[in-house]
């Protein structure tokens, strides 16, 4: 009897031992896999941003050939499709659309395809067909959004808001994440977000900006609570930044009578806003323009809140290609670089005149051209440029009177130290264009 009395505590000793052993080795589990994240989460990631491409039938070839000078680049993780893979004039015909879903289907880099205004928006109007534009958009649901794949021989693996129940129908509204950044495509068309100012319910845009309002908001708030380093969204149409409304308690009061449109982004400006608030991190906004750039995008930060106050965390590149069939942004970012963003604009064309001018196999090496030093915040606007000049250097908020201090290490990349800015500049360093084709000798 007492040896079964003596021989119970070593027995519940052993089992604690054992039941030690087990958590130490799950933690241990656990924080490796933590840190394996967190590594994995501050690795760099580069992506393409292509828009305006296919307006018609011609442009599907050299279209083809900026996919594949895209896919030789081993930087670029994936290519987001910003918008307009069909023209204004051309018919919202199903073998347009078929014959544009096979040529991106087709890349080897993955193609997260977002809407855009000629894609569905405008198959109303009479030169497109005099399609109903709700039954074009449920036609391209069904053909580029069938599951949740983006498309590409290597396809993403998205979340589509057609997975909750309520938004069913909204396929085409995505987010991702890659290296610590979250994503988010929207399907916002110009001209004004496809407001229609007929009387009766605007049914189609009243479901999606509700649609697009929870995604962002909610999409935030998971990118917050997920440590993400970065939020990027992308859309189609030019929200219209410069016109602020403020939010008025009693505007139902009001009976006078204005001769200015609805704003179609007003929604979207408001949650853009609550998701810059929420996230709290850096929020790129990358959509298209109207507006000639002649270095194909620029960046500010135009957003207002309620209050009237720039939301200082909240970036926008809008993009305006002279060449959208030959040319793409490329997009860089590092944890350790500080801006954490590079951008620049990259000409296949070009790419290839430099590969025609290498110099042979086992000839020394030609330094590469040195990288700009700060660009003056909004230069004044300049004429266009002839085809043989090289790109003057984007507009940005970067002040020109800072140098980078002596002390900073270069990143690993080879890239310049540049100096962290304030909170209220951008976190986004433009590249000179012609520093960039000197990097791409892989194409």
């Amino acid at each position: 009897m007492h040896r079964v009395e003596r021989g119970a505590p070593r027995v519940e000793r052993n089992a604690a031992a054992r039941l030690t052993s087990a958590v130490t080795i799950a933690v241990a589990l656990a924080c490796g896999a933590i840190a394996h994240a967190h590594a994995e989460g501050n690795a760099p990631l580069g992506f393409a941003v292509i828009s305006d491409a296919l307006t018609r039938p011609a442009d599907e070839a050299p279209v083809r050939r900026m996919l594949d000078a895209i896919g030789r680049d081993g930087s670029i993780a994936f290519i987001v499709y910003d918008g307009n893979f069909k023209g204004s004039t051309e018919p919202c015909r199903d073998s347009i659309y078929q014959s544009r879903h096979d040529l991106l289907d087709a890349s080897r880099t993955p193609v997260v395809l977002l809407l855009g205004q000629h894609d569905w928006a405008d198959c109303g109007l009479a030169h497109a067909g005099a399609y109903d534009p709700v039954e074009r958009l449920d036609f391209v649901r069904q053909l580029f959004f069938t599951d949740a794949s983006s498309l590409g021989q290597s396809p993403l693996t998205l979340s589509r808001e057609s997975d909750l129940a309520r938004f069913r129908t909204f396929r085409e509204i995505v987010r991702w994440q890659a290296q610590g950044i979250a994503f988010i495509g929207l399907n916002v068309p110009s001209p004004n977000n496809h407001y229609l100012t007929a009387g009766g319910r605007n049914g189609e845009f009243e479901d999606r900006a509700v649609a697009t309002s929870f995604w962002l908001e909610h999409a935030a708030e998971s990118a917050r609570r997920s440590e993400m380093r970065a939020l990027v969204i992308v859309l189609q149409a030019d929200p219209d930044f410069s016109r602020y409304e403020r939010r008025e308690r009693f505007a139902w009061l009001h009976f006078s009578r204005s001769n200015q449109p609805r704003d179609g982004f007003l929604e979207l400006k408001r949650s853009l806003v609550k998701a810059a608030e929420s996230f709290r991190g850096p929020v790129i906004v990358i959509h298209g323009t109207d507006a000639p750039e002649p270095n194909g995008f620029h960046i500010d930060q135009p957003l207002r809140n309620d209050k009237g106050l720039i939301v200082t965390n909240l970036t926008r590149v809008a993009l305006a290609f002279r060449k959208p069939q030959s040319q793409w942004l490329e997009v860089q970012s590092d944890a350790q670089w500080h801006p954490p963003f590079r951008l620049r604009v990259r000409d296949v064309k070009e790419t290839r005149t430099r590969e025609s001018n290498a110099p042979p196999p086992g000839a020394p090496a030609q330094p590469s051209e040195p990288y700009a030093p700060y660009p003056a915040p909004y230069p004044a606007p300049q004429p266009a440029l002839p085809e043989s000049a090289p790109p003057a250097l984007p507009r940005n908020d970067l002040p020109e009177s800072l140098p980078p201090p002596p002390s900073m290490p270069l990143p690993a990349s080879g890239l310049p130290p540049i100096l962290t800015p304030p909170q209220s500049l951008p976190p986004i360093y433009p590249v000179p264009a012609s520093g960039v084709q000197n990097g791409a000798s892989g194409q």
